[in-house]
């Protein structure tokens, strides 16, 4: 007797040893309704094992120079902390340029009975995340990152990746949030940024090189400022001890100074 597909166990549960032979041993549709609820319930357990596992990073395009593009989570000592601190509240936003959204929280208010005894029902609005591949100039590579449609609008409006990441506001720099940093960090160490900013620093009057090397000149200059005050202290010293032995002072001019010479030019 065929038994009926009622009978043959769901995905995810087991069949007695005796009703599997037996259903095995009776026909041909037995053994296939039981193949087919054995492959429905891998198939479920392979879903559930997928399910769990974690979203997998960026994987970032190698420039042709210089470093390799900085992951959001690995820890990094060479790159300067983001002055702002992990952001604590939708943590999401710490691995992507979400700019200043967050989760919405309020009511749906119906409509009929919105004056008088208002029936709510809570609900919330998720920022608009999209997965995109930005194109970073000075790089000469896409960046792959999550971004929201919000912070798209202001890097085309801005001129591309690179201007929205090199902003000196301090929206801006709140804007970038961890992620934004990390990348800020990396086109500074290009040379087209850093040409730019050599220019930059010529139209302010500054120097080219830089503070670094700014620092480095006064450094020199404050050596021999204290070079010379230690000179002229020695000569004072001296000029005292002379004094206290009332020793004579020599003040006749050196052999040969201001001395009187033909009229005729040498040629």
């Amino acid at each position: 007797m065929v038994p009926s597909p009622f009978s043959v166990a769901r995905a995810g549960q087991r069949l007695p040893l005796a009703s599997a032979s037996s259903s095995s041993t009776s026909s041909p549709t037995s053994c296939s309704l039981l193949a087919a609820s054995l492959r429905l319930s891998q198939t479920s357990s392979a879903t559930q094992t997928t399910g769990t596992q974690q979203i997998r990073s960026y994987k970032q395009q190698v420039p042709a120079e210089g470093p390799p593009i900085p992951s959001p989570t690995a820890k990094r000592p060479d790159i300067p902390p983001y002055p702002l601190g992990p952001r604590q509240l939708f943590k999401q936003s710490n691995k992507g340029l979400y700019g200043n959204a967050r989760i919405r929280f309020g009511n749906n208010v119906s409509r009929e009975t919105e004056v008088i005894n208002p029936q709510k029902v809570r609900r919330k609005w998720w920022p608009n995340i999209q997965e995109k591949r930005l194109f970073s100039a000075s790089l000469g590579v896409p960046i792959r990152t999550r971004v929201s449609t919000r912070v798209l609008r202001t890097i085309d409006k801005v001129g591309g990746l690179d201007a929205y990441l090199l902003g000196s506001k301090p929206a801006r720099i709140a804007e970038l949030g961890p992620w934004g940093w990390r990348l800020r960090w990396r086109i500074m160490q290009t040379p087209t940024v850093q040409e730019q900013f050599r220019q930059q620093r010529v139209t302010l009057g500054l120097p080219e090189e830089g503070l670094e090397a700014a620092q480095a000149a006064a450094e020199a200059a404050r050596a021999l400022l204290e070079h010379d005050i230690a000179e002229d202290s020695l000569l004072t010293e001296e000029t005292q001890r002379m004094i206290d032995e009332e020793a004579l002072f020599d003040m006749a001019p050196q052999e040969g100074f201001m001395a009187e010479t033909d009229g005729k030019k040498s040629s």
